[in-house]
């Protein structure tokens, strides 16, 4: 399989600006099912990356397949990992990533979506995680049903291994930044609109493997959940309102294990405009973890301005969110925010924390240095929300618990990037993280600064 990457690759470097098909390409989207290349029937040039996205089955057109995929190279890094407590100060470590998928519509009425997934790492200090190879494997696998599709209004019931993405990624996610994303087994009803869209699923997390073809649902492990996005609403611009539900029958929090029922409501207002951009969401959660009761909570700020200076347009951010802990252990409530199955870089891809028991303070800086490529700077102050609780790991494993230090704060991250994005197919980034451990970090482990590096390159069809 990866020969067959390696040409596609060749093919569309030497002859990129000579295939007028690229030009035409709309962009490719986070969620590759999402990608309708169904506007290609009306175009006449037949060359074969046309013939690749679009590939008529049928007179009317309405039957056809489409093919696409990626091939990401990820080398890391990591100096002084989990703050000087590994036996190996600095190692490299490699990363490669395949994707290939079908896309099979069967007329106006069904559609059967593939997707293949082929992962490898080495040069890990530990051993390899579950988010780190997967050889080869069935990545998506879902069958959708049209009750009614039209330019304007569609509803569909999709069955199958597939990809969940809502809103900012904080909640439910495709965990990007790791090797292996993450694929849920299960079933969804939805209806979408120019204006609205309401979803209703059940779904099970897939467990990845490293073998071939042997990754399975977790069956430990469940979510369901409500959620409606609402367009161009008056003063409020988009609005998102959700519940979502989660059953873990063994979860850990603050060094406690238990069987975890959760439920989620929560909304997120959210516009972006030529200069002004803003993500607000709150979410409160409630249920049971053992024989405690849960009561939990976050709330997020995204705000960005875009100065218009010519063609350079420098963009100021700054994000800051509360993410609640456990403000006593071994009492009748647990309080830790549980993100349930977020991004898995949260706070970058150094990804050394995740979002439960935290306050974080996030400034940054964005500049166009030409068409093709930018750069951005971020600088992010953590604490602990409450001193009775740890830090918590992208995947809520407990890193390190409270050990009675009276310091909230555990440290500040320095992040430099650079995205050069030759065409619409190719991108490359280089980034630098440092992290500066805090009098908490100091107290819990050996306390050292961590220094991360890494560069990416990506490239999909």
């Amino acid at each position: 399989m990866k020969y067959i990457f390696y040409f596609l690759i060749i093919s569309s470097l030497w002859g990129g600006n000579k295939t007028p098909i690229f030009a035409q390409n709309r962009g490719f989207l986070g969620l590759r099912y999402e990608e309708d290349y169904r506007y290609l029937a009306k175009d006449t040039i037949g060359d074969w990356y046309k013939k690749l996205k679009f590939s008529s089955l049928n007179k009317s057109k309405q039957s056809f397949l489409s093919q696409g995929g990626e091939v990401r190279y990820l080398a890391q890094y990591f100096k002084n990992e989990e703050w000087g407590d590994l036996p190996v100060i600095d190692y490299t470590s490699f990363y490669t990533r395949f994707l290939y998928h079908l896309d099979w519509h069967w007329g106006k009425n069904i559609r059967f979506f593939g997707q293949l997934n082929s992962t490898f790492a080495n040069g890990r200090v530990t051993p390899n995680r579950s988010i780190d190879e997967n050889r080869l494997d069935l990545h998506q696998a879902f069958l959708d049903i049209y009750f009614l599709q039209n330019e304007h209004t569609k509803i569909v019931l999709r069955a199958g291994r597939q990809e969940l993405l809502y809103g900012s990624q904080r909640i439910i996610a495709v965990r990007e930044g790791p090797n292996n994303r993450q694929s849920f087994d299960g079933i969804k009803l939805f209806y979408k609109s120019n204006r609205w869209q309401v979803d209703f699923y059940y779904a099970q997390p897939l467990t990845n493997k490293p073998n071939l073809f042997d990754d399975v649902s977790n069956t430990d492990r469940k979510v369901w959940s409500m959620y409606v996005v609402g367009k161009k609403i008056p003063i409020l611009g988009n609005a998102d309102v959700y519940y979502i539900g989660n059953y873990n029958r063994l979860a850990r929090f603050n060094g406690v294990a238990g069987e975890e029922t959760r439920h989620s409501w929560g909304t997120r207002i959210w516009q972006k405009t030529p200069q002004w951009a803003y993500d607000l969401e709150a979410l409160y959660q409630f249920g049971t973890f053992g024989n405690q009761r849960i009561r939990a909570y976050t709330a997020s700020a995204n705000l960005t301005y875009s100065l218009k200076l010519g063609k350079i347009s420098p963009v100021l951010g700054l994000k800051t969110e509360i993410i609640s802990g456990d403000r006593q252990k071994n009492d009748l409530y647990l309080n830790t925010f549980n993100p349930l199955f977020p991004r898995g870089a949260y706070f970058g891809l150094a990804a050394l924390i995740g979002p439960a028991n935290l306050v974080d303070f996030h400034p940054s800086f964005e500049i166009n240095l030409t068409k093709k490529l930018v750069f951005g700077i971020d600088y992010d102050i953590f604490w602990r929300y409450s001193l009775q609780d740890g830090i918590y790991g992208p995947n809520v494993a407990l890193i390190y618990g409270d050990q009675n230090s009276p310091h909230a704060h555990i440290g500040n991250q320095l992040g430099f990037m650079f995205e050069y994005n030759p065409n619409k197919h190719l991108s490359i980034v280089p980034e630098i993280t440092w992290f500066k451990a805090g009098e908490y970090i100091k107290d819990v482990s050996t306390g050292k600064d961590v220094l991360f590096g890494a560069l990416t390159v990506q490239w999909k069809y």
